[in-house]
């Protein structure tokens, strides 16, 4: 595959080692990888004090317009090739998911029929507002990235206060993601394995430049994700 100019999307939901496997990746081939901030970067700024799991269905959608800001400026700034953590649709299906799945994923039972009683009113616009957003990043997807690799969920989950996720709730992106690259016709390769044979599997599949060996260029890659 041409490299002078590729921008490669890596998808997957919560804890597939996206961003060990960006990181790595970048280090192995030269090319620069892009990412947003983190959620919890952008709460302390957009919603300092409160938490993921805490937000309501219009503070979830500014939370989401501001990744979509960051991912957008990042790989604007790359004029040439690049490697994404994530992709401009990454927001959307997890706002997608949050909606089907109710606003607090990793709730109990009482308080998630609670919660989608009390959200009844304001639903129909949740709704279209997602399909509206969702139709804008999808040709946004399909225009930017020449192909995506897909992280499938195969490493257990890694929860904390920040991350309202239940292993349902994981499942269901993972099939929003997947079945929304087919919708768009982009191309895309599922890819599994540990790390060193996920950037093994990339490099070759996609024709990619080595200018570090992998297992260097891993342990750099995850001493990286772990101090950030």
């Amino acid at each position: 595959m041409d490299t002078k100019k590729l921008k490669v999307a890596v998808s997957g939901t919560y804890s597939t080692g996206k961003s060990t496997t960006t990181e790595a990746l970048s280090l192995v081939t030269g090319i620069p990888r892009t990412h947003a901030l983190t959620a919890r970067e952008i709460l302390v700024d957009l919603l300092p004090g409160k938490r993921l799991e805490e937000l309501s269905a219009g503070e979830l959608i500014a939370l989401g317009l501001r990744r979509l800001e960051e991912r957008i400026h990042h790989e604007a700034s790359e004029p040439g090739s690049f490697i994404s953590d994530g992709s401009v649709i990454h927001e959307w299906v997890y706002g997608e998911a949050r909606m089907r799945a109710g606003i607090n994923p990793s709730a109990n039972i009482f308080h998630r029929i609670l919660n989608e009683i009390v959200g009844l009113p304001i639903k129909p616009f949740y709704k279209a507002y997602m399909e509206a957003y969702g139709k804008v990043v999808k040709s946004r997807a399909k225009r930017v990235y020449d192909v995506y690799i897909h992280l499938p969920v195969e490493f257990d989950l890694v929860s904390d206060s920040h991350r309202p996720v239940s292993e349902p709730f994981r499942e269901l992106s993972d099939k929003i993601l997947l079945d929304t690259l087919k919708e768009i016709k982009i191309p895309y390769h599922v890819v599994g394995g540990t790390v060193f044979e996920r950037i093994t599997k990339i490099v070759e599949l996609l024709d990619l430049p080595v200018v570090m060996d992998i297992k260097e260029a891993i342990i750099i890659a995850e001493n990286r994700v772990r101090e950030s």
